[in-house]
């Protein structure tokens, strides 16, 4: 059964697919010789689904992989005919609600595998796998050439670093350098006093890559030399948000602005102080100078906020008035990554996000000083429970993860629900 819609403007639903009761949640497209492919990571679940969706109004499965037992396999990359899935530690109480529960005291595996999906894209051939000594990776980054940018918890080091990781002999990937933040490394002098490091991707554009680094806050690095990346400046947060802190800081296309977000975690509300969590952000930053942070005269050095958008409210279809009062998290998650990708969407006027409970957002940030709300979807809540965990407060959709093709087809996972492939008259320039 297709969900409704339970509000929606200026977005409306093309197709649908519950990955066969599995959990989506990370995704990864190409296309070859006209047809594209989906790739999607579970929530979960240990594994990964291919889809051909040409026909974006019918998703077909073409493949499903199982993954390692026990373990996390949540991120996908695809570019030059690779794929890179990560592997890392499992979260207690993760799983199924028919299936087994993750046990991160048990064994499993760790870091990334790299496949082959150019000789046969419905069928990926394992070639190699990255080992951390760690926990394993997270959100990683990956466009195709020799280099893949991996959040890593590798070993001795404290939380989440960037690991530079060579895969042009894909049987045997190589870490190339390593940038922590200070008190990370085992022989650093500092003590570790942040909350959360890297969460990643370290977002390369040029000779530039933009970390999202937790509590750090968001980073910019050199990477002309990528076996040798070095600090350029950093834009701290503070207190705002989760404890998370910075968990995507995204190149706005042709601009010198970044989109930056948190990402909200705990399931009450902000008045709520041993259950709830600060407001999370969403700002445009600007980055045309990235020298060193600081006031000289009365000019300010360095990434620097613009303007934020404004938060998700209900519409009169809701009977709500705001998003707190219902089960879940409310806040930012994800956005549409353009990547530099033929196959990806490349816009810079709009900011197209899943903010949890208040489902699909798009913001018009066409004038980055005055951000609005031009469009959004959310999906009727799900009539069965998939996962053992998220939403804990009560069943309600959530969307998580947000990709938009060249085509102009937005595709967004609910591990509840499944696959959703939406269309927007923003993107085609006509809505009335």
């Amino acid at each position: 059964m297709v969900p409704a819609a339970k509000e929606h403007d200026a977005i409306s639903l093309a197709g649908y697919t519950d990955l066969d009761g599995r959990p989506g949640f990370k995704m990864a497209l190409q296309e070859v010789d006209g047809t594209w492919y989906m790739y999607v990571a579970h929530f979960w679940h240990s594994g990964w689904t291919v889809l051909d969706v040409t026909d974006p109004t019918d998703p077909e499965q073409l493949t499903h992989i199982e993954g390692p037992e026990n373990t996390l396999t949540l991120q996908v990359q695809v570019a030059d005919g690779t794929m890179i899935t990560s592997l890392e530690k499992p979260r207690e109480g993760w799983g199924l609600v028919d299936g087994p529960t993750m046990d991160p005291n048990d064994p499993y595996e760790e870091g990334a595998y790299i496949w082959d999906v150019e000789s046969d894209p419905t069928d990926p051939e394992l070639l190699g796998q990255y080992r951390t000594g760690g926990h394993g990776t997270h959100r990683n980054f990956y466009t195709g050439g020799r280099y893949a940018y991996m959040a890593s918890v590798a070993e001795e080091y404290t939380g989440r670093l960037l690991d530079v990781v060579d895969i042009s002999d894909p049987t045997s990937p190589e870490s190339v350098s390593k940038w922590w933040w200070p008190g990370q490394g085992p022989d650093d002098d500092e003590e570790p006093t942040e909350t959360y490091y890297f969460h990643g991707p370290a977002y390369v554009d040029g000779k530039r890559a933009y970390l999202s680094y937790g509590s750090v806050g968001a980073i910019i690095l050199d990477i002309s030399d990528p076996t040798d990346p070095t600090f350029r400046s950093r834009l701290n947060f503070g207190d705002l948000g989760s404890w998370l802190g910075t968990h995507s800081a995204i190149p706005i296309p042709d601009t010198e602005l970044l989109a930056v977000n948190g990402e909200a975690i705990y399931e009450d509300t902000p008045l709520e102080h041993d259950t709830g969590e600060p407001l999370n952000f969403v700002y445009l930053v600007d980055v045309s100078d990235n020298g060193p942070t600081g006031f000289d005269g009365q000019t300010f050095q360095g990434p620097r906020i613009v303007s934020s958008v404004p938060f998700p409210t209900p519409s009169k279809a809701v009977p709500s008035n705001t998003y707190y009062e219902q089960p879940g998290r409310f806040g930012p998650h994800n956005q549409h990554h353009y990547r530099g990708e033929a196959v990806r969407l490349k816009t810079n006027d709009y900011l197209i996000m899943t903010f949890f409970n208040a489902g699909l957002r798009i913001f018009d940030i066409s004038n980055p000083l005055a951000p609005f709300e031009a469009g959004y979807y959310v999906p009727e809540d799900p009539e069965k429970r998939i996962g053992t965990s998220r939403p804990a407060s009560g069943l309600v959709s959530q969307l998580e993860d947000v990709v938009v093709d060249s085509r102009g087809y937005i595709y967004c996972t609910d591990p509840q629900q499944g696959l959703f492939v939406f269309e927007s008259c923003l993107l085609d320039e006509e809505c009335d």
